[in-house]
């Protein structure tokens, strides 16, 4: 039996709540960079999850959380704020330079208790946020995936 778009949303939610649950377990023994990253990493995959609810299953391998929103985002219930696209943003900037390591060192060494709590707050506000966007009803979902 195919998988439907509500069993792959629910493929990527899973392990968005595992990595902002790994997020608050870096937070809480000061791993700052990896706070953030982490946090990067959950929306990153729960936007993947809307975009198959959204879009189609052809899931864009991108880590940039603005550009996978970008591509539904008339047509989620409420509008991204511009609070919550510069967060995104910033959280886009520590996936990609996370894999260069002298990138890595150099923003964990930047990366401070009160930057991490900060990124932290709102990446869980806005984890909720889009939690709310997921669409209800097949009328306005691609649920007839394979």
């Amino acid at each position: 039996m195919p998988l439907t778009a509500e069993d792959k949303y629910q493929y990527w939610l899973s392990y968005a709540h595992n990595d902002i649950d790994t997020a608050e377990v870096m937070l809480g023994s000061g791993r700052w960079f990896y706070t953030i990253f982490m946090c990067q990493q959950a929306i990153e995959k729960l936007a993947k999850g809307l975009y198959v609810l959204y879009v189609d299953d052809n899931v864009p391998r991108l880590h940039d959380i603005n550009i996978i929103i970008d591509r539904f985002k008339d047509i989620i219930p409420e509008q991204l704020t511009e609070e919550r696209a510069e967060l995104f943003d910033t959280l886009s900037k520590f996936y990609l330079r996370s894999r260069y390591p002298d990138y890595t060192s150099a923003l964990a060494s930047i990366t401070t208790s009160h930057s991490a709590q900060s990124i932290y707050q709102k990446s869980k506000e806005a984890f909720q946020w889009l939690l709310t966007m997921k669409p209800h009803g097949e009328s306005s979902t691609n649920m007839s995936l394979m």
